[in-house]
């Protein structure tokens, strides 16, 4: 059973930056791909951005690409979301997800995951 906690949310102006981590503990942090989803209030759960298991393929929604960065440290057992350029439609509750996998693969929809985190708030204001 993998845990994972998110964290770094927070209020931020438009324009600003903030880092998402995520730690999971109580598996083998190198055998999942990991992403990122966000759902903001009255919206379905949303893909953001997802990293295979060595940390050498990343994919991203096109609403965030080129201002969010997916990154992970397996010695940490840490996956990171560096979100650049903030509008306020960014604006959501973001998790972070595990998906157990014998594959360098990278996962973009809810039901393929297997674990997520509690969630972290960003709000961006204008």
């Amino acid at each position: 059973q993998v845990q994972l906690v998110e964290s770094g949310g927070g209020l931020v102006q438009a324009g600003g930056s903030l880092r998402l981590s995520c730690a999971a503990s109580g598996g083998t942090f190198s055998k999942y791909a990991m992403g990122w989803f966000r759902q903001a209030p009255g919206k379905e759960r949303e893909f953001v951005a997802a990293i295979v298991r060595s940390g050498g393929g990343t994919y991203y929604a096109n609403s965030v690409k080129g201002r969010f960065t997916i990154s992970r440290d397996n010695a940490k057992n840490t996956v990171y979301l560096q979100i650049n350029s903030l509008k306020p439609e960014d604006t959501a509750v973001y998790f972070c997800a595990a998906v157990y996998t014998s594959f360098s693969a990278l996962y973009t929809k809810p039901y393929e995951y297997d674990y997520w985190g509690q969630g972290t708030q960003v709000t961006v204001s204008s």
